[in-house]
């Protein structure tokens, strides 16, 4: 008896060139997705979907993050069973130059307004 096949998990994500800014924005539009995007731009590493502290659902969770992938803000890949999450700050910097930045500096400003912050 020979041991199954398990078929590798695709991920499929969009050429940032394929984007448009307004698929940015209204991916960013979310507290949610907002905080998971500022999370990884300071985090200087890739983590995993479960790393994140959101005030969603598992479901409502894995929605933010296939919204954020398909807004090509984020490269997601598997480490065994783990889904792991990379900002596609580079990319995006070259076809939206200063976005990103710009949507970090506002979400840090947020958060330090923020009750309790």
């Amino acid at each position: 008896m020979g041991r199954a096949r398990v078929a590798a998990r695709v991920i499929v994500h969009p050429g940032v060139e394929d984007v448009s800014v307004q698929q940015v924005l209204e991916a960013l539009a979310d507290p949610a997705r907002r905080t998971v995007v500022r999370t990884l731009a300071h985090s200087g590493a890739d983590l995993s979907c479960g790393s994140f502290d959101l005030p969603v659902g598992r479901s409502t969770s894995s929605h933010h993050f296939s919204v954020l992938r398909e807004a090509g803000l984020l490269r997601q890949y598997y480490v065994g069973t783990t889904k792991m999450n990379a900002l596609r700050s580079e990319e995006l910097e070259r076809r939206f130059p200063g976005l990103l930045a710009a949507v970090v500096a506002a979400a840090d400003a947020e958060a330090r307004r923020a009750p309790g912050a």
